[in-house]
């Protein structure tokens, strides 16, 4: 059973879901909403109390002003919020791309909040040799959507994140045609948010003085895409070993059940001394 609630912070009200029951587990994307998440979230119900949320200004998640820009460091702070109605004092975390940035820097500003966050492929251009061009490619991206409008710039974001595109330069569309809502989430990611996920620094000081153990996931088959080498430099600069977890980028998308037992094995610390390790 899936309870939706609402939930009042500065400048927005966010939607979210609990189901399941026992230790709390965040699970959260950026831009992606909650409804993404549904499989995965199912599949981990039996083990966890798992909470998604819409993050601020995408799908149900209202933003008093529309104009207003989505930071890792605010949606972070959304995340503390939602510990708080929840009246959990931490939680475990997994976060995955722009959702993993989020949790990055929730365990820098809140120390003791995360039990474990699991970042899957964080985009952390910055780590990377060429964060000079990225950042061009990044601007250029962002003008295009200003410029031509959400598909030539989704098709320009698609390749330069390393997925396959078509003769015609454009990505292989998704089955059935995008909704306007999802239309408005991506001109809202390309508007107001691309920039600030793609910029951000992590603390690294942070992330390793403190009580929280961080693991960065990496897809089994995202060795051509951009997040695998910003994976790999953050889990470099941690001193770790990425996990390997099913699929690519969208792995809880395409196997959610396989997905959600490798999450499970990382987070219950059964493959310590396995494929699973962390460290």
């Amino acid at each position: 059973m899936t309870t939706n609630r609402t939930l009042a912070v500065p400048g927005a009200r966010l939607h979210y879901e609990v189901r399941g029951a026992g230790p709390l587990l965040l699970v959260m994307g950026a831009p992606m909403a909650a409804a993404a998440f549904a499989p995965l979230a199912d599949a981990l119900a039996n083990h966890y109390t798992v909470v998604t949320h819409d993050p601020r200004g995408i799908s149900g998640s209202i933003l008093d002003d529309p104009e207003q820009d989505s930071t890792p460091e605010s949606r972070a702070e959304d995340a503390a919020a939602l510990l708080d109605a929840l009246g959990a004092e931490s939680a475990d975390v997994f976060g995955s791309s722009g959702g993993a940035v989020t949790g990055l820097a929730l365990v820098a500003r809140h120390p003791g909040r995360v039990r474990t966050l699991v970042a899957h492929e964080p985009p952390l251009l910055e780590l990377l040799p060429d964060a000079a061009e990225q950042r061009a490619a990044t601007d250029d991206i962002i003008e295009t959507f200003h410029q031509e409008g959400v598909g030539a710039a989704m098709t320009k974001f698609m390749a330069n994140a390393g997925f396959d595109v078509g003769a015609d330069g454009a990505p292989t569309p998704p089955p059935g045609e995008p909704s306007e809502q999802d239309l408005a989430d991506s001109a809202r990611f390309f508007a107001h948010e691309l920039r600030g996920t793609a910029r951000y620094v992590p603390d690294t000081s942070a992330l390793t003085a403190g009580p929280t153990s961080v693991v960065v996931g990496v897809g089994a088959a995202s060795a051509g895409l951009l997040t695998y080498p910003t994976s790999t430099a953050l889990a470099e600069l941690l001193g770790t070993t990425p996990v390997e977890f099913p699929g690519d980028h969208g792995g809880f998308l395409e196997q959610p059940k396989e997905f959600a037992e490798t999450l499970r094995q990382v987070l219950t610390g059964e493959g310590a001394n396995g494929p699973f390790a962390p460290y």
